[in-house]
């Protein structure tokens, strides 16, 4: 079958962004669970009386049909499944966050199921009142490692264990480095071994822990985006939470 004819039905999705193409229709980012992040056109989706008006919503989980090949796909369907409570107030900026995060980061049509489960565990959580900053750190922790940017937490980079009460530096590509092995300057982000530690766990319960896991992440994200501006930040930073 050639690409053009290939038709997808029965995906599980979330809108990641939507902006206008022509006077009635829609290009929509999707992430979906099997297909990765894919364009898709949304024919008439911009009419007042679509039905897709009320289908195509943000965070919420959707099941879609899709054909044809190339960059951007048509949709043929789409449903809203429900289930995940509406985002607000700060909730709502946050998934605006992670939502950038993969716009930015997520090759096309390269499937994460994992990252996909994790984005819409961190909506659930956010959607219940669930404390922002850890579900972040742990988004932003499942985002790298699916990139192939796995942090190494529980052994340093000579091999060792770490150590609960070291004080360590981690350096990008290479790991967390022995505070006193780490050269002139301490090249790398000063944190704690107990830090490194509960990350590994996904444990945010300490201040500390959640304050130095903040400090590395804006790092690591700051490099793997080589130099691109997270439009969100902007507003985290005024409300000092990311």
């Amino acid at each position: 079958m050639s690409a053009v004819r290939q038709r997808i039905d029965g995906a599980a999705a979330f809108l990641l962004h939507a902006y206008p193409f022509s006077e009635t229709s829609l290009i929509i980012e999707m992430f979906t669970r099997d297909h990765g992040r894919l364009a898709l056109l949304a024919r008439g989706a911009r009419r007042p009386r679509s039905a897709l008006r009320g289908v195509l919503l943000a965070f919420q989980p959707l099941e879609l049909g899709w054909f044809g090949g190339g960059e951007v796909k048509t949709l043929a369907k789409a449903e809203w499944l429900g289930g995940i409570p509406f985002l607000k107030g700060k909730g709502l900026l946050l998934g605006y966050y992670l939502n950038e995060l993969l716009l930015k980061l997520l090759p096309r049509e390269d499937a994460h199921a994992a990252l996909y489960d994790a984005y819409s565990a961190a909506l659930q959580a956010l959607s219940e009142g669930a404390t922002e900053a850890a579900e972040l750190r742990r988004f932003e922790k499942a985002l790298l490692a699916e990139l192939g940017y796995g942090l190494t937490l529980e052994r340093d980079a000579a091999g060792g264990a770490v150590q609960q009460a070291a004080r360590y530096h981690y350096q990008i590509e290479r790991g967390a480095v022995l505070a006193e092995q780490a050269g002139p300057g301490g090249a790398g982000l000063a944190m704690s071994g107990k830090t490194l530690l509960d990350m590994a766990a996904n444990n945010y319960a300490d201040p500390r822990t959640l304050s130095e896991c903040k400090q590395l992440m804006r790092h690591l994200l700051t490099h793997y985006l080589g130099g691109q501006t997270l439009q969100t930040r902007r507003v985290f930073i005024e409300l000092q939470d990311v």
